[in-house]
C-alpha cells in the first residue's frame, strides 16, 4: 500500500456503490466528460491496432464503453465490471451480445492471473482512496504484450465550484478531493513502471452553477466526503454559491476539469 498524499478516504465504498446505483436511469444522459475522456482511450485503442481475446471494463457503469469495445472486432470477450450492483443492472438489461458482467471491488477482482489482455478503466479511479491496490491488480491480470488504458480526473478539477463553495460556505467541502498531479504520476509509475501519461484541461460549458450541479447529481457524482452536510444545504448558500461562481460574458459559466490518461502495456 502507498503513503497516501491524504490518508481520509475519499467515500465509503457502500456510500460510493449506493449513489452511483441510485443514479443509473440518468447517468447516461448526462455523462458528457465520460464519453469524451472513453472517446479518447477508443481512439488510441484503435491507433494501437489492439488484438486481445478478452477485454474488462473496470468501473463499467451503464456499460456505454463496455458495448463499444463489445462491438470492435479486435476485441474478444468483454466482461463489464463495477462496484455499484444498480450499475451493473443497468447495463445487463440495454447491453446485448457477447458480454458477461461482474458486481466487484477493482482492488480485488475474481479473476486470475494473466488472464486478461485490455483493461479499460473510464474515470473510475479518482474514486479510490489510493489508486495502487487497483493499478497493481490491473498488473496482475494483464498477459504478457496485454495492455492497460484509463482516464481519471486530478486536483484543479471543479476549481470554479470549489471556490464558489468557500465562499458561500466557509469551512465546509463541497467537491470531491483528487490527487494533485505529482502525486498521481509517482503512483502511476510506482505501480507501472514505463507507462504513458498523458494530460489535458477540458472546459465544459453550462448555463448556471445550478445546470452543473444538476448534471453532477444525474452522473451521482456529486460530493461524497464524510464532511458533507448530513441535511439540505439552505437556499441561502446554495444562491450565494450562484453569485460567486464566475461567469462568462453571456452570463453562462464553465467548470474546469484536470484529465489524465494512463496507457501501459505489461
Amino acid at each position: 500500500m502507498s503513503e497516501c498524499q491524504n490518508d481520509l478516504p475519499i467515500a465509503d465504498k457502500v456510500d460510493i456503490a449506493r449513489e452511483f446505483g441510485v443514479a443509473s436511469a440518468t447517468y447516461e444522459q448526462a455523462s458528457r466528460l465520460q464519453r469524451l475522456m472513453g472517446n479518447a482511450m477508443i481512439a488510441e485503442l484503435s491507433r494501437a491496432g489492439f488484438q486481445g481475446e478478452r477485454a474488462l471494463d473496470v468501473g463499467c457503469g451503464t456499460g456505454w464503453f463496455t458495448r463499444a469495445l463489445a462491438g470492435m472486432a479486435s476485441v474478444g470477450r468483454v466482461t463489464g465490471v463495477d462496484l455499484s450492483a444498480g450499475m451493473v443492472e443497468r447495463a445487463r438489461n440495454t447491453v446485448t451480445g457477447d458480454v458477461s458482467w461482474l458486481v466487484a471491488d477493482a482492488e480485488h477482482l475474481p479473476l486470475p492471473d494473466d488472464s486478461v489482455d485490455l483493461i479499460f478503466s473510464n474515470l473510475m479511479i479518482q474514486w479510490c482512496s489510493d489508486p495502487v491496490p487497483v493499478l497493481l491488480e490491473c498488473r496482475r491480470l494483464l498477459r504478457p504484450g496485454g495492455r492497460l488504458m484509463l482516464s481519471t480526473l486530478m486536483d484543479g478539477t471543479l476549481n470554479e465550484l470549489k471556490k464558489a463553495w468557500e465562499v458561500a460556505d466557509p469551512g465546509r467541502p463541497h467537491v470531491n478531493r483528487f490527487e494533485p498531479e505529482h502525486r498521481l504520476r509517482e503512483l502511476v509509475t510506482q505501480a507501472l513502471p514505463g507507462a504513458q501519461f498523458v494530460r489535458r484541461t477540458i472546459a465544459l460549458p453550462y448555463e448556471s452553477p445550478l445546470a452543473l450541479t444538476g448534471e453532477l447529481k444525474q452522473l451521482g457524482a456529486g460530493f461524497k466526503g464524510d464532511a458533507r452536510r448530513k441535511t439540505l444545504t439552505g437556499p441561502g448558500r446554495v444562491r450565494a454559491m450562484c453569485k460567486a461562481y464566475p461567469r462568462q460574458p453571456d452570463g453562462s459559466v464553465a467548470a474546469s476539469y484536470e484529465a489524465a490518461w494512463v496507457y501501459w502495456q505489461a
